[in-house]
């Protein structure tokens, strides 16, 4: 704060996340208990591609002029920043707003970017490193999952970012103040009193909070305990947390013996504990491979349409209406076919060129239509007879050459061979590239026994650039 009593604010948001709600609470407020008070903001772009930054500047009324207030936050002079996500707070530091007298009040909750979930490999921004970050720069640090708070308080994440904003002291007003500026907004006012206290108490008991270590809930079936007790007595510690995750992904993906099959493999690799932890992530990831049955199954479990509800604050009684844009390609149809007949219909060119013309284009499915939704539920009913599509052969030939390969190489090539499964995700155009760059790593390593470190270096060059311009230049150099 300077000399003046002036006082700046910056909070930083994505779209639909309330934050022009909150500064022009905030705005109430100062306007309220006699200050000159202005908001303004510049809209970024919603779904992770930019942020809005909205900008709050107050000082007290009184002086010898009308004061003229800034309508930007300028690096090196903002006195508390709020940040609607952990990534939101790692902006405002990089732009410089925070700095050793800033009250830095954030959430550490994430929403993954479209260049996260589309790179290659795993594109996610290190979380741990924007908390240690915020915890150094920042004069004082309030971090907590906001996002949670407010879905069990049945509020918005405004309302608890505004509590938060309260329970910090940074802003000069008693807590009723704060509370009538919310009343005074006259929208949701029960649920927003309801998400400011939320805030306040979370701030007060968790004044610089870390990102906390997920648990993986205990099994709830016989099958699921004798799973996890033989995790438990056979594989190395390291490994527990990622092969326990695998059982109740695998479980979920398919069933018990598909689960006992993923042990069964993690159990046949010798190595130290790194490796095999290593593995019981990468093997459970490729074992639970998207095809079109996964992806039917995923788009019409009832969780989805919940997530969706509560995204878009739909109350109880309004009609919420989900499209999605599905492309499947004539492979991915054979590959759910019987592994004979997809595989026949595919060896075939004419057959394939003649009936590739009704998948050359995409379709909008409204999911929550009747029509689409007895169509994806009869599709992912398919999980039953999954063993036999051709997809399922060609993967678990793929996976078995994998580890096969694993097994025979020294213990560091061995531990890059199995981080190499990095490079496979996804489906559709996305998968055919990554195992194409896996295959030429590969193939590379059993032409000429690549080193530990130089199936790294291609593996890094791999996940570099979608188009593997990279990766052979690496592979030519």
């Amino acid at each position: 704060m300077s000399t003046s009593g002036r006082i700046s604010i910056a909070i930083l948001g994505l779209g639909g996340q309330g934050g022009g709600v909150l500064a022009d609470w905030i705005v109430q407020l100062g306007a309220n208990n006699g200050y000159v008070t202005q908001g303004t903001s510049v809209p970024g772009v919603a779904q992770r591609t930019g942020a809005t930054v909205y900008y709050v500047e107050m000082i007290p009324r009184g002086g010898p002029a009308t004061p003229l207030l800034a309508l930007m936050p300028v690096p090196g002079d903002v006195d508390i920043v709020v940040a609607s996500e952990l990534m939101e707070a790692g902006r405002a530091i990089l732009r410089g707003f925070v700095t050793d007298s800033t009250v830095l009040i954030g959430s550490t909750h994430r929403v993954y970017a479209i260049d996260e979930k589309s790179a290659m490999g795993d594109g996610r921004a290190s979380g741990e490193k924007i908390i240690q970050a915020a915890q150094t720069r920042a004069g004082r640090y309030i971090g907590f999952d906001m996002d949670d708070a407010a879905e069990r308080a049945g509020s918005v994440i405004s309302s608890v970012m505004f509590g938060a904003l309260c329970a910090s002291g940074a802003l000069p007003f008693a807590r009723d103040a704060f509370e009538a500026a919310i009343v005074s907004g006259g929208k949701a006012v029960d649920a927003n009193l309801r998400g400011f206290a939320a805030g306040f108490a979370a701030a007060l008991c968790n004044p610089e909070a870390g990102i906390e270590a997920q648990h993986i809930p205990a099994a709830s079936s016989a099958a699921g305990r004798e799973l996890q007790s033989r995790i438990h007595s056979r594989l190395p510690h390291e490994a527990h947390y990622f092969a326990i995750e695998g059982v109740r992904r695998l479980m979920d993906y398919q069933d018990t013996a598909y689960a006992d099959l993923y042990l069964t493999r993690l159990e046949s690799l010798a190595g130290n504990a790194d490796l095999i932890a290593e593995a019981a992530r990468h093997l459970a990831l490729w074992m639970s491979y998207e095809d079109t049955i996964r992806v039917a199954d995923l788009k019409i479990r009832d969780t989805r349409f919940e997530r969706v509800r509560a995204d878009v604050k739909a109350a109880d009684d309004q009609i919420v209406q989900l499209t999605e844009y599905m492309h499947p390609r004539l492979e991915e149809v054979c590959e759910t076919l019987p592994a004979g007949l997809g595989r026949g219909i595919l060896a075939r060119p004419r057959l394939s060129a003649l009936l590739g013309r009704f998948f050359t284009k995409g379709r909008h499915v409204e999911t929550t239509s009747l029509r689409w939704f007895l169509t994806l539920s009869i599709l992912a009913s398919g999980r039953r007879w999954r063993r036999s599509t051709l997809r399922y052969q060609t993967e678990q030939a793929r996976i078995e050459a994998w580890l096969d390969l694993v097994r025979s190489a020294e213990p560091d090539a061995a531990l890059e061979l199995v981080k190499c499964q990095r490079l496979i995700k996804g489906y559709g155009d996305t998968f055919e590239r990554g195992l194409h760059n896996f295959t030429q790593i590969v193939e590379r390593h059993r032409a000429g026994g690549l080193t530990a470190s130089g199936i790294a270096r291609l593996r890094e060059a791999a996940l570099a650039d979608e188009k593997g311009d990279a990766l052979q230049a690496a592979l030519a150099g």
